[in-house]
């Protein structure tokens, strides 16, 4: 695929998720105390070097010039982290850059959006021990809230990097130990299967809504079906599954959607839909790459 247009196309998907009304998230109309949509601005827009390494990374994989192992997603990820936090003081996108990473190496590498998704899985698969190292820096760089202390391979351990040696560790195999615990690393394993499904229903959704619309009503049906990771590491599986349960009350109506967004907000961030948001993202910049044409007049109020 054209390159500038995946990358600018993976420029605006995250900064529309950021903007776009959701209930829970920062957005135009709401900050957290300690991180606002500038965060995200800035944060997004630093990374559009990385994203255009990652297509030139691509390009030459497709040429045969690299093999799926020498991609570095590791080192990229880690720089596109370096990067962000070099212009503001908080973490708004690492969830972003770990997902989007991989995807633009494979939109690059291959005919069209949809054989993408396999392409991401095998450059999970031929990662090598090294990208892991990258990616643990990464995630110290980042310091996202929520990490487990105490597990196997625990990321802030002073020997942890001996130990992912030792056990030759790459991303697909950090992914299996840590899916249940972070969504990106499910995405890493299934093709982005999350985040293409959100997608497609995003096309559909816009057929007939505007692109505000279509995202509140797609994010709603993400936080009724799938329990947020970020929840889960700051609140529990109970406060998630809490989440989940009153999304499903918007949806049928039993309650507003501002009300949705209060009880959201009420302990703080601790139920701030952080991983379903870079879902969201994702979504959002895979709509844009197909081809999504702005239209405001369409309108219909939940």
């Amino acid at each position: 695929m054209e390159r500038w247009k995946i990358i600018k196309a993976f420029t605006l998907g995250p900064l529309l998720e950021a903007a776009i009304p959701k209930p829970g998230n920062v957005n135009r109309f709401r900050d957290f105390e300690d991180l606002t949509l500038y965060h995200f601005l800035f944060g997004n827009v630093a990374v559009i070097d990385i994203l255009y390494e990652a297509t030139e990374v691509g390009k030459l994989i497709r040429k045969g010039d690299y093999q799926l192992g020498e991609a570095n997603i590791g080192e990229m990820i880690k720089r596109a982290v370096q990067n962000a936090k070099a212009v503001q003081d908080a973490n708004p996108n690492f969830g972003i850059i770990a997902l989007e990473i991989p995807l633009v190496i494979a939109l690059s590498i291959s005919e069209g959006i949809y054989d993408a998704k396999e392409v991401a899985k095998r450059l999970i698969e031929h990662s090598t021990v090294r990208d892991t190292m990258e990616f643990y820096k990464a995630i110290r760089i980042a310091n996202p809230k929520g990490i487990k202390g105490g597990v196997k391979y625990d990321v802030y351990e002073e020997n942890v990097f001996d130990e992912l040696f030792k056990d030759r560790i790459n991303l697909k195999r950090l992914a299996e130990i840590s899916c249940d615990r972070e969504l990106i690393f499910c995405e890493w394993l299934n093709g982005y299967e999350l985040s293409y499904k959100t997608f497609l229903r995003l096309k559909e959704l816009t057929e007939g809504l505007n692109l505000e619309e279509a995202v509140l009503i797609a994010f709603l049906e993400l936080l009724a079906s799938t329990p947020d990771t970020l929840i889960i590491r700051k609140a529990g599986r109970a406060e998630a599954e809490l989440v989940m349960k009153t999304a499903r009350k918007v949806l049928d109506g039993s309650i507003g959607i501002d009300e949705f967004d209060s009880f959201l907000r009420e302990k703080g961030d601790l139920r701030n839909p952080g991983s379903l948001a870079d879902i969201m993202a994702i979504a959002l910049s895979l709509l844009v790459l197909d081809g999504y044409r702005l239209n405001l007049n369409l309108k219909l109020t939940l």
